[in-house]
């Protein structure tokens, strides 16, 4: 309770000096608060309504937090009935409502310090000015109920955050991050000059993987050994990944859902999902459409077509 509310509950009691005297605020500022109840009033009322309408969005995706409803909130809206992201996040603290949140360390990295070493070109600088020049890629895996995981592998551009690429296998062999540079490059039509960035996994400094960068045209960069930061661009993919689609569960009950539930989410994220790196745009890059994949009778994907977008 506010020193204002405790004044004008008492106000049948005692004397308003005295009940200000005694919680120590002025007159006039008692006063200046009981002028305007309406407009708090009229302020709750809007509050209310905008509570329903952050609700509505929440319930569409729980995923999303105050920034990412409050660029949904203001898409086509008018000019008068934007709303500021502060009011939003203290709207939504007020009605209870969050994004999911999902704690959990992974460690799918080991490194092989006898293979080659190449140099870091990004230097923790995740950004580029055009699409299909600067890439990061990593491996984490998802667990399923039945005891074992499988493995997911992406090439992710860095000016649009799309996921050029990806590749699931049961298996961390260095055919899995083969397989989805060569979906990225199936993608773009070409990766000839483009920055590939890894961390030293052994599959990244492999001799097959070195081999297949030189073919396509790609200039390979790494981080620091045991640095999650210089990839940190992936990292925080992995984690939202399995953050969105997982939310309470421990793991994916079986390899055929685990497959059908990634590519639903990847398919979401480079198409219609609100990035924060890109004002929020939903908005899919303008290089290239999606790779349309069909999964076989078998749990491999493979290719149908390629889309253009515009």
């Amino acid at each position: 309770m506010s020193r204002f509310q405790f004044v004008a509950d008492h106000l049948h009691a005692f004397e308003v000096k005295w009940l200000c005297a005694v919680v120590e605020v002025a007159r006039s500022s008692f006063y200046a608060w009981l002028a305007g109840a309406d407009g708090r009033a009229a302020r709750r009322a809007a509050d209310e309504a905008l509570a329903e309408r952050i609700r509505a969005v929440h319930d569409e995706d729980n995923t999303y937090g105050a920034p990412r409803i409050t660029a949904e909130l203001n898409d086509g809206a008018p000019e008068g009935q934007r709303v500021n992201h502060k009011r939003v996040a203290r709207v939504m603290r007020g009605a209870g409502i969050a994004g999911y949140r999902r704690r959990r360390r992974v460690k799918t990295t080991v490194a092989d310090p006898a293979n080659q070493k190449v140099p870091d070109l990004l230097k923790r600088d995740f950004t580029a000015a055009q699409v299909n020049t600067r890439y990061v890629g990593d491996i984490t895996y998802l667990p399923l109920a039945t005891g074992a995981n499988l493995y997911l592998a992406t090439v992710i551009d860095c000016c649009s955050r799309r996921v050029a690429g990806w590749a699931i296998a049961d298996h961390m062999r260095t055919e899995l991050v083969i397989d989805a540079l060569k979906a990225a490059a199936a993608l773009r039509g070409s990766l000839a000059g483009a920055i590939f960035h890894a961390d030293h996994g052994s599959q990244y400094t492999s001799r097959d993987f070195a081999n297949l960068c030189r073919d396509l045209g790609v200039v390979q960069s790494m981080g620091a050994v045991g640095s999650s930061a210089d990839n940190a661009l992936a990292e925080s993919f992995n984690a939202a990944l399995k953050r969105e689609i997982l939310q309470d569960r421990a793991c994916w009950p079986d390899a055929a859902i685990c497959r059908r539930e990634v590519f639903r989410w990847l398919a979401r994220y480079n198409t219609t999902r609100r990035h924060s790196y890109c004002r929020h745009s939903s908005e899919g890059d303008p290089f290239g459409g999606p790779v349309v994949m069909r999964l076989g009778v078998d749990g491999s994907w493979s290719t149908v077509e390629r889309t253009r977008l515009g």
